[in-house]
């Protein structure tokens, strides 16, 4: 190799080094435009705004973990960190993605290349060397199909509307799994304070029986059943404040908060009269008809169609054009300073024999379009069971409502009513205990009745697609 050529390689070895960091910031050079075809949905800037809400959910939380825990609160940091949701917001990013390569095929491809040559010749007594370049340009475009590009788009679009609609589903199953969380919290929570009550009038039970057994009104047996009464609501307290652990572990699950963060919940549950006396037959038609995972997978089924299209049309003539510039003659030839060449082609491809490949994907695109109907169905199915569970959650938990009011009235009088009695020596401690027992379950029932209510009255929402942050601030 001469010193020539050692030193152009030498300077071409060097002018890589140096430019590989910039070249490496620009490699994104081709991409300049983030989205000229406009595939990507406004949805993706915008933000998801769900049924009935105003503005779109901000993902912007910082949670005071110091005070009770609103539902609206767990919601919104459920949004947040649910991972597949954040799935399903890729998902539809993807196939923006893929509506944009199916428009681009309509496009014509063209594409630049120059080449520079050394060409250093060595033989005894004689060296020779020639420099020279060229330049080529070629532009490539697919004038005619027989459907495939435009089924192509159709079936992007369709999966495009299909991931939108299944980011939405997932949100709704965000939604319906922190509501079933959060209400198995408060009311595991309300039973640990309802034995907590139970085991502090126990004690009251107790001390009286103790100062009666004193003064010689009543037996040791009575002071021996207050004990056994307190002893037994002492573990059922114990065995509550488990269960409530348990759910709150859960819950933290499902907002995705750290497992050692300390959560607290309201105690009030309040009672909600809005609107429920829709008939199921109207929730059954909705939910049919705009639930959102009823409509991914039907987009999904049309994608499944015309994606038959594209590959029946893969086996059908296509007609390109293509055309190239070659400057200083055309690469891999000796160059010819001062030479130009165009060449403009117009090709009709025949798909002659493939093997029988096209007809057994033509068979799997046709599978996958069956496949497809047999999951919506399912889907419809799943749905249309939900929907019919949750009414009758609704309806019932409704009903239960102002019986468990009035148990609790009753119980509580009853209570003060036989402990004045065995005060007075008109009754006895099974009385007593009896009433004791009954307040300590009708104080569950109630906050249990509260609980189901809205859990079931919002249950339904989400399972007719129609759940939204509105809904459980109010």
């Amino acid at each position: 190799m001469s010193a020539k050529l050692r030193r152009t390689v030498a300077s071409f070895l060097a002018a890589a080094l140096l430019c590989g960091p910039a070249a490496a910031q620009a490699r994104d050079f081709p991409y300049l435009f983030a989205d000229p075809l406009r595939t990507m949905p406004a949805v993706v800037e915008k933000g998801v705004i769900l049924p009935g809400d105003a503005a779109p959910f901000s993902g912007a939380l910082k949670q005071d973990f110091s005070r009770p825990l609103a539902l609206s609160e767990a919601v919104d940091l459920a949004l947040s960190n649910n991972p597949r949701i954040k799935s399903a917001w890729a998902d539809i990013k993807i196939q923006a993605g893929a509506i944009g390569e199916a428009y681009a095929a309509y496009f014509p491809t063209v594409s630049a290349t120059t080449n520079w040559t050394l060409d250093d010749v060595y033989t005894p007594g004689l060296t020779t060397e020639t420099t020279g370049y060229n330049n080529q340009a070629s532009l490539s475009w697919r004038i005619f199909d027989f459907g495939s590009r435009p089924a192509g788009r159709h079936a992007a679009e369709n999966l495009l509307v299909a991931a939108l609609a299944s980011h939405e589903a997932a949100l709704q199953d965000a939604l319906t799994g922190v509501i079933q969380a959060y209400f198995d919290a408060v009311t595991t929570g309300a039973a640990v304070t309802a034995k907590t009550k139970g085991e502090e009038i126990a004690k009251e039970t107790l001390t009286s029986a103790k100062s009666r057994e004193a003064k010689g009104v009543v037996s040791k047996s009575d002071t021996l059943r207050a004990a056994t009464s307190l002893a037994r609501a002492s573990l059922d307290k114990n065995r509550a404040y488990g269960e409530h652990q348990k759910a709150l572990a859960v819950l933290k699950r499902v907002i995705g908060v750290p497992g050692e963060t300390e959560l607290s919940l309201p105690q009030d549950l309040g009672v909600y009269n809005g609107p429920q006396s829709k008939a199921l037959r109207l929730w059954l038609e909705e939910a049919q008809k705009s639930h959102p995972a009823i409509v991914a997978a039907r987009k999904q089924l049309e994608a499944a169609k015309q994606q038959v299209i594209v590959t029946r049309a893969a086996g059908l003539p296509t007609v390109n054009l293509s055309a190239n510039y070659y400057q200083n003659t055309r690469p891999a030839q000796a160059v010819v300073k001062d030479s130009s060449e165009t060449t403009v082609m117009i090709g009709i491809t025949f798909p002659l024999f493939d093997g029988f490949a096209s007809t057994y994907k033509l068979r799997g695109a046709q599978a996958q379009v069956e496949k497809k109907q047999a999951g919506l169905e399912d889907i419809e199915q799943q749905v249309a069971m939900g929907v019919t569970k949750a009414y009758a959650d609704a309806t019932s938990s409704l009903s239960n409502l102002e019986s468990s009011a009035a148990l609790l009235e009753a119980a509580q009088s009853a209570l003060a009513v036989s402990q004045r009695k065995y005060d007075k020596g008109a009754a006895d401690i099974t009385e007593v205990l009896g009433t004791q027992s009954d307040l300590v379950d009708a104080w569950n029932q109630r906050v249990r009745a509260l609980a189901e209510w809205h859990s079931a009255r919002l249950q339904l929402l989400a399972n007719v697609g129609k759940m939204g942050r509105t809904a459980v601030a109010d």
